[in-house]
């Protein structure tokens, strides 16, 4: 079974999708923890950072580079932003398959 992401990437599920290119999907997180709170995942299925090879360095400076430009079009570049990964169960993941928080829009406290 292909996980939700991965339905959303196949458009099986649907999504609020801010931004569409051939390796990366960006969409409107379901449970929002700021005005802007967005999840950038690659296409193809990576469970975590943690699963990482150095075939995928490239696909990770695309979805930091994907994060600066939605942040610069949804204007929190100005006022400051959050990109987070969650990896494993501890750290709050919940779906496994990669993905970067961007959060922004208003002051975000630390941890």
């Amino acid at each position: 079974m292909e996980c939700i992401f991965c339905k959303i990437v196949s458009k099986e599920i649907p999504a609020d999708v801010v931004y569409e290119d051939d390796k990366i999907i960006a969409f409107k997180d379901i449970h929002p923890v700021a005005p802007v709170h967005l999840l950038i995942i690659p296409k193809i299925h990576i469970p975590s950072i943690d699963h990482l090879e150095l075939k995928d360095k490239t696909l990770i400076g695309e979805l930091f580079l994907t994060a600066q430009k939605i942040a610069r079009e949804k204007g929190v570049d100005k006022t400051g932003y959050r990109l987070t990964f969650n990896i494993g169960k501890d750290a709050g993941q919940t779906v496994d398959h990669l993905h970067l928080h961007l959060i922004g829009g208003k002051e975000l406290p630390w941890l």
